[in-house]
C-alpha cells in the first residue's frame, strides 16, 4: 500500500470544485462537486488522491467526521501592507460624513500615505505580517497584496519590497499588485501625478508586480486617465485591474471590458452596459460587501443581476484601514446575508473564482489531483454552516503546501475545566 505523508478521511462533506478550468458563471457557481464521507491524500505538498474511502498508509492521518473540508480560501482584493490605523473616523461615519468627506478632512488614504511614508521596512513587515497570520488562522491561505499607501516612488517601492520579503518568509502565497494610482497626493495636480505613475513608478515597479490597479471614481483618476495609465501598465507587462464605480458610477465596468482587465473590484453603482461588457469578455466581478458594510452604506453590489448576466464573480476582503477584516468567512457571510448569494455561489466565489481573478486557478482554488494542497478543514457539518453559524472561526486545521500549519485545539487545555 503506497504511503503518503497526510490522509483526511470521513468528511462530512469533500467540497472539492473540481472539473473546469475557466471561472465559474451563472448555475456553474453552484456546482461545488462535493464528496460526502471523502477523503484527500496528500504527498509532497500536493494533492495526490480525491475520493471515497482511500486506502493509504500515512502517519499523519485526520478524520474529519462532521468536518467539512474545502480548499483554502483565497482573498483577491487586499491593501496588505500599510501602517497605523482610522478608528477615530467611525465617530465621522456615525455622524453622517462619507467616505469623501473624511478624505476632505485629511482622513482616508491621505492620513494612512503619510502614516506609511513613515514607517520603516521592519514596521510594515511586523505589522502585515500579523495580518498575514490572522489571514491563515480564518482559513485564506492565499491572497493579492496592493500597494498604494505611498503615492511617491520610494514607498510604493518599500510597500512591494516588504510584500516581496513576507512571501518570502510567510506560509501565505502574496501575488502583488501596483496601485500608485489609488489617490492624488495632496503635493501634485491630477495631470502631474498620473504623468508620474507612468513615466517614472511604473518603469521601476514592473518587476516587483504581477497587475496594474487604478482607484477610477469620481474625484480621483478619471476614466481617461485610468485608461492610460493602465495601458501603460499593460506596456510594461502587468496586467490590469481595476477599482471600478464604488461610490459613483463612472463608467469603470466598461472601461475594465475595454482594457481587458482581469478583475474590475467594488461594481456597487456600474451601470448595466458595463456589466453586460464584462459578462461579454469574461471579465471577473470581484465583489467586497465588507466595504460597505463597514461604511455603513444601504447599497451592495447587484450580485444576484449580476450571476443572471453571465459575470463569474469572485468575493474579497478589501483588507485596508477603512476596512479592517482579514477573514473570509465573514465577507462570504455578508455574501449571503445582503447581497443575496447562496452559499454555494459564494464558496465557489471565494475559492475558485477568486484563484482565476488572480490568474493561480492552475495550481489553487480546487482540491484536485496535482495541485497544491492547501485545504482547511472547518469544524461543521456542510458548507450552508459557514454563512448560518456566524461571528466565530469555524477554521480547525489549515494546511499550506502539504503542511499543517494551523490546528486548533477543540478542547480546552487546562483539565479543571474541560467540558464533559
Amino acid at each position: 500500500m503506497e504511503t503518503v505523508d497526510i490522509l483526511i478521511k470521513n468528511a462530512n462533506e469533500l467540497v472539492t470544485l473540481k472539473g473546469q478550468n475557466k471561472p465559474r458563471i451563472k448555475k456553474e457557481m453552484s456546482n461545488l462537486e462535493i464528496i460526502n464521507k471523502g477523503s484527500i491524500a496528500i504527498k509532497d505538498g500536493n494533492i495526490f488522491d480525491v475520493g471515497k474511502n482511500l486506502k493509504y498508509q500515512s502517519e499523519n492521518v485526520i478524520d474529519a467526521k462532521g468536518k467539512t473540508v474545502m480548499p483554502g480560501f483565497i482573498d483577491s482584493h487586499t491593501h496588505l501592507v500599510f501602517a497605523g490605523s482610522r478608528e477615530f473616523e467611525l465617530d465621522m461615519k456615525l455622524k453622517g460624513l462619507t467616505y469623501m468627506d473624511i478624505l476632505k478632512k485629511g482622513g482616508g488614504i491621505v492620513y494612512t500615505v503619510n502614516e506609511t511614508r513613515k514607517a520603516t521596512n521592519s514596521e510594515l513587515l511586523k505589522q502585515s505580517k500579523t495580518r498575514l497570520d490572522n489571514m491563515l488562522i480564518y482559513g485564506t491561505t492565499t491572497c493579492e497584496g496592493k500597494s498604494g499607501y505611498g503615492l511617491d516612488t520610494e514607498t510604493e517601492l518599500k510597500i512591494l519590497n516588504v510584500q516581496k520579503k513576507l512571501n518570502e518568509i510567510h506560509p501565505m502565497d502574496i501575488v502583488s499588485t501596483f496601485l500608485g494610482a489609488h489617490a492624488i497626493p495632496q503635493e501634485y495636480e491630477s495631470k502631474e501625478y498620473v504623468n508620474l505613475v507612468i513615466n517614472e513608478m511604473l518603469p521601476k515597479v514592473k518587476k516587483f508586480a504581477t497587475y496594474c490597479d487604478v482607484f477610477c471614481e469620481k474625484g480621483v483618476f478619471t476614466v481617461d486617465q485610468s485608461k492610460k495609465i493602465l495601458e501603460a501598465g499593460k506596456f510594461h507587462g502587468l496586467a490590469p485591474k481595476i477599482h471600478a464605480d464604488e461610490i459613483v458610477d463612472t463608467g469603470g465596468a466598461a472601461l475594465a471590458a475595454d482594457v481587458g482587465a482581469i478583475s474590475a473590484d467594488h461594481l456597487l453603482m456600474s451601470n448595466d452596459y458595463g456589466l453586460k461588457q464584462m459578462a461579454k469578455k469574461r471579465v471577473i466581478g470581484v465583489l467586497l460587501p465588507g466595504t460597505p458594510f463597514s461604511l455603513m452604506m444601504k447599497d451592495y453590489a447587484p450580485a444576484r443581476k449580476m450571476i443572471g448576466m453571465g459575470i463569474p464573480l469572485a468575493l474579497a476582503t478589501d483588507l485596508n484601514p477603512n476596512c479592517w477584516t482579514e477573514n473570509m468567512q465573514l465577507i462570504i457571510q455578508l455574501a449571503c446575508l445582503n447581497m443575496k448569494m447562496t452559499p454555494a455561489e459564494a464558496i465557489t466565489a471565494a475559492t475558485y473564482n477568486t484563484a482565476c481573478a488572480v490568474g493561480l486557478n492552475d495550481t489553487v482554488g480546487s482540491l484536485e489531483k496535482g495541485k497544491q494542497a492547501d485545504i482547511i478543514l472547518l469544524d461543521c457539518p456542510n458548507h450552508k454552516f459557514i454563512p448560518y453559524h456566524f461571528g466565530i472561526n469555524l477554521v480547525e486545521s489549515v494546511i499550506k503546501k502539504g503542511i499543517i500549519i494551523i490546528d486548533k485545539p477543540t478542547k480546552l487545555r487546562n483539565k479543571k475545566y474541560i467540558l464533559t
